[in-house]
């Protein structure tokens, strides 16, 4: 047809016209192209990984270099590690409180209630059963000083939890939904966890700035009640206000739109899976997310590079601890609380029975990137910290393992 349409064009007076239509074609393929490539980084997680890869060997060949590069001033008084873990994690939190506000709408993944049921007792499993190894193993251990360290692995890396779930499962396995549904929910619970039992360890709790933060949800609210439709007022009034109030009740400011996101206006109904986006929805909530979430996929190069520089020296006993909670204590509670929900009458998805259960719970004991930023959070000591850290980082062994016993049980794959 194109040969056909070039013939035809040529035959005409304008000779010119050829060259700008082969042009413009040329030019639709590259931005195409580029597309792809784009998107093909985001989806394996290009630049997390490379980040994590930078921090690692940095840190080990010139730690006083990354150091230095990662705590001195890099804006005014602004370090390069406040400016990711204080400042870009809040868009980070934000496209969180986006995706479990949509998940909790009518026709969204937790909506109704009993259709929630089961990934939400697997959620519970998921929580309890790493804080429950963790302490076991901590108390025959007997250092009370690593005990603060019960929350580092409660969280699921979402991104790279969906990433080797599609290895496994195939894109189209329902197995899919299911690990992200919980792995949103612990995530969820692990903002709370943060906000909760993690506040600034070198100031008390000032929890009367927090008014700041509520004076930011009214304002959220008044402008969803006068119909603002522009994400900017939002972020501009309500989310500084909140990362104001969070900052200085010394509390972690990174969750400040965790509390103004959801007032954002948004679609009456959802119409597609988490992380799916709806083309005809053009809500505040979904421009917000399909706008920034680039900026986030990308942005996730910084996190791992200001987070996961960990010296190998730095393996200790919090190191087994965190990768045995994310292991043994993730795997057997999702495993143990969707058998459960199955047995109380709350059924698993379609195609996902006891092997695929299990798969999931490994799966989601990849902690990484929550497990790294709960890490810097739970430990002030240097040494803690990054053993900590590094049992995080080990966590990502818990793919490869799911790839091969995958493969092992012969887990049917859906494209």
């Amino acid at each position: 047809m194109r040969h056909l349409a070039v013939f035809h064009i040529n035959t005409t007076k304008k000779i010119t016209k050829p060259i700008e239509s082969r042009t413009q074609i040329n030019q639709k393929e590259n931005n195409i192209t580029m597309r792809q490539h784009i998107n093909l980084l985001r989806e394996f997680s290009v630049p997390l990984i490379t980040g994590i890869v930078l921090a690692l060997v940095w840190s080990n060949l010139f730690p006083d270099s990354y150091h230095h590069f990662n705590h001195d001033p890099l804006i005014g008084s602004i370090s390069f590690h406040f400016l990711t873990n204080d400042i870009f994690m809040v868009l980070f939190f934000g496209i969180a409180a986006a995706e479990i506000t949509q998940s909790c709408l009518p026709g969204g993944d937790l909506h109704p209630l009993n259709k929630a049921v089961n990934p939400l007792l697997a959620t519970v499993g998921g929580i309890i059963g790493p804080v429950l190894v963790y302490l076991g193993l901590n108390t025959l251990v007997g250092d009370p000083s690593l005990v603060r360290g019960w929350g580092i692995p409660t969280a699921t890396d979402i991104a790279l939890a969906w990433l080797v779930a599609r290895i496994v499962f195939g894109g189209s396995h329902p197995a899919i939904s299911f690990l992200l549904l919980l792995a949103i929910a612990d995530d969820a619970v692990g903002l709370a966890i943060i906000a909760i039992f993690y506040p600034d360890p070198a100031h008390a709790a000032q929890p009367l700035w927090l008014l700041l933060t509520a004076t930011g949800m009214g304002i959220a609210y008044a402008l969803r009640y006068f119909r603002v439709h522009s994400y900017w007022p939002y972020l501009l009034a309500g989310g500084v206000l909140s990362w104001i109030g969070l900052f200085k009740a010394h509390l972690h400011p990174a969750l400040s739109l965790v509390f103004i996101v959801p007032f954002f206006p948004h679609a009456h109904r959802e119409a597609m899976h988490i992380f799916e986006g709806d083309p005809m929805d053009h809500s505040t909530m979904h421009l917000f997310e399909q706008e920034w979430k680039i900026v986030v996929d990308f942005g996730m190069f910084m996190f791992g590079l200001a987070n996961a520089g960990v010296r190998f020296s730095s393996i200790g006993t919090v190191t087994w601890l965190v990768l045995a909670a994310l292991v043994f204590g993730k795997t057997g509670g999702i495993f143990a609380m969707g058998w459960l929900g199955q047995t109380l009458g709350y059924p698993l998805p379609a195609k996902v029975k006891i092997k695929e259960l299990f798969l999931v719970g490994m799966i989601a004991g990849i902690g990484m990137t929550v497990a790294l930023f709960v890490a810097g959070e739970a430990f002030s000591e240097p040494v803690l910290q990054g053993a900590a850290k590094m049992g995080a980082l080990l966590s990502a062994g818990c793919a490869l393992v799911a790839i091969v016993l995958g493969r092992m049980a012969h887990v049917r794959r859906i494209p």
